[in-house]
C-alpha cells in the first residue's frame, strides 16, 4: 500500500526471512507519518484503552485470521520453525497498534486497526494499494454452515453473488441438551444432506469450500465421529467454531445486503443451540453468544402440547437472565438505532407474521416487524397445538416444533432490551463465510 505521492506506507512480507527465521508480522507499517501519528497515539495509553473498549473475543478471532492468512503463504511441506501468533506475534490483547493499523490499512478485518483509524479519523479512501500483489480472487465459493436444528449451504460467484443457496433442518443437535451426544439417526440425517451439498459443489466447480459447526458440536461428547463423516464426505474437516466467531460472521453476512447506518447496530442470530448478539457501528465491536436457542429451550423447557403458560414464563425467563448479563456488561445494547434479525426462527416468524404462503426471500429481506407483531405471532404460536400450528402460512412443518423456542428467545430479548421494532436480513453467516473467503469482508 502507498500514500498518494507513491511512497510506501505498508509492506507484505513473507512468512520467513531468506535465512528460514520465521517472521510473525506480515504487514509492516512503514510510513512515517502513520507511524509517528500511531506512535503519540500509543504514548496515551492507547494500547490499553483498545483492549478496554474492543471485546476480547473479537479481538483474538482477529488474531485467528491474521495468523490463517500467514500461514496460507506457507508451503505445504514446510518443516522446522514457524511463526507464532497473530497480528504482531500474539493470540491474546493488544500488543502494537502499529501491527494492527498496518494490517487494517491493507485492507484486513481489524477491530483494532479500525479502532486506530477513527481515533486518528484515517481513511483506507487515502491511500493506493498495490493490486498486482493480490492473489487472484475465486471464481465460485461454498460455505457450509452445520447448526443445531438446521444444514445451511451457499454457492457464491466472485461477486458473492448466489448461485445456490439451500436451507434444510437435519436436527443435528435434537437431544443434545439432555444427552450431550449427538444421536445416531440425527448424524445419518446430516450426512445424508451433506452428501447431496458435495454433489451441488462438485456441479458447480467450487474452487474453494468453508464448512462450520455450531452450538451442537460445542456441546456434544462424541463431535468427533460427526466431524470424520462429514469430512470424509466433502473432503473438508468441519471446523467447530466459538460463539463469538459465529457471531462476528453473522454480523457481515447480515449487514452485506443492507445500507450503510449512521448509529449503534445491535445484530441477533437465534439458532437452534445458541444465540449471539453483536453490537457495532461503523465495525462490529462486540459479539456475546449465549448457549439457548429454539431447540435447547424447547427440550428444556416446552414439554407440553401446546406449552403451558407457565413452560412459556420460565423459557423466557431464562433468555432474559442472560440479557441482564448482556446489559451489565455492554450497557450500549440499550441504545441501539437499528436492530436487525437473521437466521431461521426470525425469519419464520416474520414470515408468519405478513403470511407469507412460501418462501420468499425478495418479500422478507428487509420486513419490519413492531414488539407487537412479535408478541402477536407468538401468542398465536404458542396456544396452538403442534398438529394446528403446522398450517401457518408462512411456517414450514419441519420447523413447527421448535418454533415457540424461537419465539421465546426473541420475545425474551426484545422485552429485556426495550426494542421496538426488528428488521429482517435473508443474508447470515453463511454470506460472513463467502465474503471472507472471497476477500469481500
Amino acid at each position: 500500500m502507498r500514500a498518494q505521492d507513491g511512497d510506501p506506507v505498508v509492506l507484505r512480507n513473507q512468512p520467513f526471512m531468506p535465512d528460514g527465521t520465521p517472521m510473525p508480522t506480515l504487514y509492516w507499517l512503514c510510513g512515517a507519518r502513520e507511524n509517528v501519528l500511531v506512535g503519540r497515539l500509543e504514548a496515551t495509553g492507547a494500547v490499553n484503552q483498545a483492549e478496554a473498549e474492543i471485546d476480547a473475543a473479537v479481538i483474538a478471532a482477529a488474531h485467528d485470521r491474521y495468523a490463517a492468512e500467514r500461514d496460507a503463504l506457507i508451503p505445504p511441506d514446510h518443516t522446522g520453525p514457524r511463526p507464532f501468533g497473530g497480528v504482531a506475534g500474539t493470540r491474546i490483547g493488544v500488543k502494537c497498534l502499529h501491527a494492527h493499523f498496518g494490517w487494517w490499512l491493507a485492507g484486513g478485518d481489524d477491530p483494532v486497526g479500525q479502532w486506530v483509524a477513527d481515533k486518528l479519523s484515517i481513511s483506507r479512501n487515502s491511500y493506493i494499494v498495490s493490486q498486482p500483489q493480490l492473489a487472484p480472487r475465486k471464481q465460485r465459493v461454498a460455505a457450509i454452515d452445520i447448526g443445531t436444528n438446521s444444514t445451511n449451504l451457499l454457492i457464491a460467484d466472485a461477486n458473492g453473488n448466489d448461485i445456490v443457496r439451500e436451507v434444510h433442518v437435519t436436527g443435528l443437535g435434537r437431544g443434545v441438551v439432555n444427552t450431550n451426544t449427538l444421536n445416531d439417526e440425527a448424524i445419518e440425517r446430516t450426512i445424508a444432506r451433506l452428501r447431496q451439498y458435495a454433489s451441488l459443489i462438485q456441479q458447480h466447480n467450487v474452487e474453494a469450500l468453508r464448512v462450520t459447526a455450531t452450538e451442537a458440536c460445542r456441546r456434544a461428547t462424541n463431535a468427533h465421529v460427526f466431524l470424520d463423516q462429514a469430512e470424509s464426505v466433502l473432503g473438508v474437516r468441519p471446523s467447530i467454531i466459538a460463539g463469538t466467531e459465529e457471531g462476528r460472521l453473522a454480523y457481515s453476512g447480515a449487514l452485506s445486503h443492507l445500507p450503510p447506518h449512521d448509529g449503534i447496530t445491535l445484530v441477533i442470530d437465534i439458532g437452534g443451540g445458541s444465540t449471539e448478539i453483536m453490537i457495532g457501528e461503523q465495525s462490529l465491536q462486540h459479539a456475546v453468544s449465549f448457549p439457548v436457542g429454539t431447540v435447547v429451550l424447547t427440550e428444556s423447557h416446552l414439554r407440553h402440547d401446546p406449552p403451558r403458560p407457565e413452560e412459556l414464563t420460565n423459557a423466557i425467563g431464562v433468555v432474559t437472565d442472560f440479557m441482564d448479563d448482556l446489559i451489565r456488561d455492554h450497557p450500549e445494547v440499550l441504545n441501539a438505532t437499528r436492530v436487525v434479525g437473521v437466521a431461521g426462527s426470525i425469519v419464520t416468524i416474520a414470515a408468519v407474521e405478513i403470511g407469507l404462503q412460501s418462501f420468499d426471500a425478495k418479500a422478507l429481506h428487509g420486513v419490519r416487524m413492531s414488539r407487537d407483531n412479535v408478541e402477536e405471532v407468538f401468542r398465536t404460536l404458542a396456544t396452538e397445538s403442534l398438529a394446528d400450528r403446522k398450517f401457518n402460512p408462512g411456517l414450514p412443518a419441519d420447523r413447527a416444533d421448535v418454533i415457540v423456542g424461537g419465539c421465546c428467545v426473541l420475545v425474551g430479548v426484545m422485552r429485556k432490551l426495550r426494542i421496538p421494532e426488528i428488521m429482517v436480513s435473508v443474508n447470515n453467516l453463511l454470506d460472513g463465510l463467502v465474503r471472507e473467503e472471497l476477500g469481500l469482508s
